[in-house]
């Protein structure tokens, strides 16, 4: 055999079992994920506008503000009039108001300790006040204001206070007993002659009292009996 038949015949094994070997199955490919939708979140709702604006351009100022704050909130707690010389307590406190007025945070500076009853309601009263004028040209301010305390669980604020007395008034006076009327002698109790004065000629009104004379000469006051 010529080595052209023989090269012939080895191609055309190779062809016959190329033709018998099985095709490799198609690679799988997966399917795309399923695009997820992704739902928008609704707008925040912007707040209420503060119900109180502080036009104070310095701590000072607001300070005042936020006392009218309290007395407005607090009107029958204010003590009216003159603090009496002697307090229940005082307390120095500092607040930290937020731009719409809310409040952010609150400090003692000067704590009533020795009546913590009083401290607590104190606590209370500034926290169910807010929220406090917002103070618009400030964005935020810290001030400091100092609670004076009556122990009839009415108070001042130093902003606002009225004065303090200097001393206890002093108790009103007793009224005087009346002076014991002394009775007539038996001598004026017998006289008969009544003497006027002059200008005091008409006879005298009842109830009052009357002029005589007695025995000896001198003249005497009776009271009516």
């Amino acid at each position: 055999m010529s080595r052209g038949c023989a090269g012939a015949a080895a191609a055309a094994v190779t062809l016959w079992l190329a033709g018998c070997t099985t095709p490799p199955p198609p690679a799988q490919t997966e399917p795309p994920a399923p695009a997820v939708s992704v739902p928008t979140p609704a707008p925040t709702p912007e707040p209420p506008p503060p119900e109180k604006i502080s036009s104070a351009a310095t701590e000072r100022e607001y300070r005042l503000d936020g006392a009218r704050h309290l007395y407005e909130r607090y009107g029958e707690r204010i003590f009216r009039g003159k603090l009496p010389p002697l307090l229940q307590a005082v307390g120095v406190m500092r607040l930290d108001i937020g731009p719409r007025g809310e409040l952010r945070h609150f400090e003692w500076m000067r704590a009533p300790d020795h009546v913590p009853h009083v401290k607590a309601e104190i606590e209370r009263l500034v926290r169910a006040a807010a929220p406090y004028p917002a103070p618009q040209r400030l964005g935020g301010v810290r001030y400091v204001d100092t609670w004076l305390w009556d122990k009839s669980g009415t108070f001042q604020l130093d902003t606002l206070t009225e004065g303090q007395l200097d001393r206890l008034p002093a108790p009103a006076a007793r009224p005087r007993k009346a002076a014991a009327r002394a009775e007539p002698s038996p001598a004026v109790r017998k006289a008969t002659r009544v003497t006027a004065t002059p200008g005091n000629a008409k006879s005298a009104p009842p109830g009052g009292s009357t002029r005589v004379a007695s025995g000896d000469g001198t003249e005497a006051t009776v009271q009516p009996r």
